[in-house]
């Protein structure tokens, strides 16, 4: 199995450009019942997630004519998802995206104060420190 590397400067650069990535951006959070309407519904999930020899055009051809293309590539660059096609990106694509992507979205304030405390917050209440 082989390491990802990081994305070049050059990568990332692009990456701010791309207009799947512009799209991600708008989309974000404005439907949260996508994956109901998603193209990839009425395809063998397989076709998403080709082997590393490979090649993945079949499945970035149908993301391309998806409506809910912009929804699932943010969902995966949310939530960090670096395996498959997604949003029509590839993993080598989304690895670009997601420097971009950190970049451009601001931690949710509200997912925040419903997740509670931080973790080592939680603990210290759990576990006092002697």
């Amino acid at each position: 199995m082989t390491r990802a590397r990081m994305p070049r400067p050059h990568e990332v650069a692009a990456a701010r450009r791309d207009p799947r990535l512009l799209r991600a951006l708008r989309e974000r959070r404005e439907d949260e019942a996508w994956r109901t309407r998603g193209t990839c519904q009425t395809v063998d999930p397989e076709t998403f997630f080709p082997a590393p020899n490979e090649p993945a055009d079949a499945a970035v051809a149908l993301c391309r004519s998806c409506e809910v293309q912009g929804s699932c590539l943010a969902w995966a660059l949310e939530v960090g998802d670096c395996h498959g096609v997604w949003g029509g990106t590839t993993p080598r694509e989304r690895r670009a995206m997601l420097v971009a992507w950190r970049d451009e979205v601001q931690p949710d304030p509200d997912a925040a104060e419903e997740a509670g405390p931080p973790v080592r917050d939680r603990l210290l209440t759990l576990v006092p420190l002697s």
